[in-house]
């Protein structure tokens, strides 16, 4: 007898961090758009020139949904790669990036920064790849579950930029009063 742990007990450790890593990543990427009050609904948001290519604002949910959900379970294969050569450095990569993402929704709906939300997206989408580099080299699938991610960081950038082309006053935009009637 070779073996240390069965095959299903393998599994079984995966699904351990994936109850983990799911839901924890899945809720902080919810907490921080609803802190920046993220999205459609948001005062200057709406005021703003949009560009043609911008989705509705529900596609906006279900993307990141999928896209933390697959995040989650990358960096659960990662974490459940015991020994694996370049797991400590993954690891760390992964965090912060994901401290990078979350920091984005704050930047651009909070404090309106259009120029900076964008740089932050391009330093990201390097930050992503070498995680994804890295992912690769320990387990593939880690790595493929965030090609899509990579992906869409590349539609929000270009979707950024046109919105700072289009609103080249957006840093100073004061959102419309809330309208009341008596």
């Amino acid at each position: 007898m070779n073996q240390i742990a069965s095959q299903g007990q393998l599994r079984l450790a995966y699904l351990r961090w994936a109850l983990v890593t799911v839901p924890a990543i899945v809720f902080l990427g919810f907490l921080s758009g609803r802190l920046a009050n993220s999205g459609y609904g948001n005062r200057w948001f709406d005021a703003l020139e949009k560009p043609v290519l911008m989705p509705p604002g529900w596609a906006f949910g279900v993307a990141w949904t999928i896209l933390y959900i697959l995040m989650a379970l990358a960096f659960a294969i990662v974490l459940d790669a015991r020994r694996a050569r370049g797991r400590g450095a993954a690891i760390a990569l992964f965090l912060v990036q994901l401290l990078m993402n979350l920091a984005w929704s704050p930047l651009f709906f909070r404090w309106h920064q259009v120029g900076g939300s964008l740089a932050l997206l391009l330093a990201l989408i390097l930050v992503v790849a070498a995680t994804i580099a890295l992912f690769w080299r320990i387990r593939r699938f880690a790595g493929l579950f965030l090609l899509p991610y990579l992906c869409w960081l590349a539609f929000a950038s270009f979707l950024n930029y046109e919105i700072g082309r289009l609103n080249p006053e957006a840093e100073t935009l004061v959102a419309p009063a809330l309208k009341t009637q008596i």
